[in-house]
């Protein structure tokens, strides 16, 4: 169980890593193809997307991964799991369209939001159904196990992405084109994702009617609960957004976006964590191993702990080498609510693994109550903040909304019956930072350069934080070797070595 769950998490995170890469390279050519105000747009575009997808995906992505892996001993379990949410996932992404149809050919979308925006909902209309097709084929994969098959999906998704959005940005479509870029990457994946779940399953019982013993209410009610969590949770990313292009304009968006991008660097490995602890912890919870959740939970929430303070250091230290160079010099004004967003995604991302887990067991009002009351306290911090000190205002309400996300979590964990911080070591951490910190920022300033700063300080930064980090004993070399011992065997050998070396 042990071994699977570390290549599910390899095969994600992967994908995760090889997403950040090819992000890093598409966003500055996008940013620069759009410019401050229609990249400012798109923005806007993207959290009314992410918004509305979490509505019309209705849980179906986590349900499909959770209810396929359960594997219950049930006669084509796996096959009437997938057609259920084939047809869930069907209805609702037609019935958003078709409101998205609607609301492009009525007059008020140009008068509230510009001429431009009844092009952009009928397309955003056709991005929701190939979203949502592409998701539950991804969904399917990885409730089957195959994150090895659907991480490079995922990975293609992004490459023809920015093959296509780029291509046609810099044919002067603009935002037009990249969401057309958008819709066309997700026919594609979805196409061979389709193919790839129907060699697992039998494709014929998937869309035979589903008998009259098969637990519907069960998995509606995981899937209700799971939108509202997602709903919350995706408000702390989106109220921003939404906020900012109505109250202050699209240009001052599109440099909050830009800050945001940077400061969810921070979440990639987090990210990949949550992904495969939802269903994998789904099999600890259905053998009630309790005991092994805990452990497992404990000892990831160090290990994020200590590499998201790490990431953290270093932006903050290159935040206004990387910003102006990465976006462009316009974007100055970003470095700003950069640094101001970081401290809460520090703790926005150790919350994402935790909460995953109790995901896992279905036990979701705790994580509901946790997860709200950041959002409750993020929707009037914003409201506050912003008329008052823009971007600013926004990235201090944000950021403190992110920072309550692991109080509010731990404590939900404590109440659904798992303990995420056992042996946290939380002041060997805190002494790595406070012994890290100066040397980091205090090499960044020295060095003139921007280009060289950046080459010079992460590798350096890295080693010194890493070897601070064995002395101090918040992380042990058996720990990180018995990590490497399961990569190929040349390298494993060679970091071994410099591991005991630096202890």
């Amino acid at each position: 169980m042990a071994q699977s769950l570390i290549h599910r998490f390899a095969s994600i995170l992967g994908g995760r890593v090889s997403s950040l890469l090819l992000g890093v390279l598409i966003t500055p050519i996008l940013v620069r193809l759009l410019g401050s105000n229609q990249y400012g747009d798109y923005a806007f575009l993207l959290s009314l997307l992410g918004i509305t997808m979490i509505l019309v995906n209705a849980g179906i992505f986590d349900g499909t991964r959770k209810f396929i892996a359960e594997n219950r001993e049930t006669a084509d379990w796996t096959e009437h799991v997938l057609g259920f949410y084939i047809r869930v996932a069907g209805a609702f992404a037609v019935a958003a369209a078709i409101g998205y149809g609607v609301l492009a050919w009525s007059p008020l979308s140009s008068s509230a939001l510009g001429p431009q925006f009844e092009t952009y909902l009928y397309l955003l209309a056709a991005l929701i159904l190939a979203r949502q097709a592409f998701s539950i084929t991804r969904g399917g994969l990885m409730g089957l196990g195959l994150e090895n098959r659907s991480e490079p999906l995922k990975i293609l998704q992004k490459l023809l992405f920015g093959i296509f959005a780029l291509s046609l940005a810099y044919l002067n479509y603009g935002v037009t084109g990249v969401l057309i870029g958008h819709t066309a990457a997700s026919v594609v994946v979805t196409v061979l994702g389709a193919i790839l779940v129907s060699a697992e399953v039998e494709v014929s019982a998937v869309f035979k009617r589903i008998p009259a013993e098969f637990p519907r209410r069960e998995l509606l009610s995981f899937n209700g609960l799971s939108v509202v969590l997602i709903l919350l949770t995706a408000s702390l990313y989106h109220v921003d957004i939404l906020l900012l292009r109505v109250l202050v304009g699209s240009q001052q968006t599109g440099y909050y976006r830009a800050s945001l991008v940077v400061a969810e660097f921070l979440w990639f490995v987090p990210n990949a964590l949550q992904m495969v602890l939802l269903h994998s912890s789904s099999e600890y919870w259905a053998k009630e191993k309790v005991d092994q959740i805990s452990e497992l939970v404990s000892r990831t929430t160090r290990y994020n702990l200590l590499l998201t303070m790490l990431f953290a250091i270093g932006i903050a230290a290159l935040a206004s080498d990387f910003v102006p160079l990465y976006f462009g010099a316009e974007f100055q004004p970003a470095v700003l609510p950069l640094l101001l967003l970081l401290p809460g995604a520090v703790g926005f991302a150790l919350a994402r693994p935790i909460f995953a887990v109790g995901q896992g067991k279905g036990n979701l009002k705790p994580l509901i109550g946790a997860t709200g009351s950041a959002a409750i306290m993020n929707l009037v911090f914003n409201l506050i903040l912003i008329p008052r000190y823009e971007v600013a205002g926004a990235a201090v309400a944000t950021s403190i909304s992110y920072g309550m996300m692991i109080l509010f979590h731990v404590r939900a964990a404590r109440k659904i019956g798992f303990t995420p911080v056992r042996n946290l070591r939380i002041d060997r951490i805190l002494a790595v930072v406070l012994l890290t910190a100066p040397i980091i920022f205090l090499l960044s300033f020295l060095i003139e350069s921007s280009i060289n700063s950046l080459l010079i300080v992460p590798p350096i930064g890295l080693f010194v934080y890493s070897l601070i980090s064995l002395k101090a004993g918040a992380i042990e070399a058996d720990e990180v070797i018995s990590v490497l011992n399961r990569l190929p065997e040349p390298f494993s050998n060679h970091t071994n070595v410099i591991i005991r070396r630096l202890e």
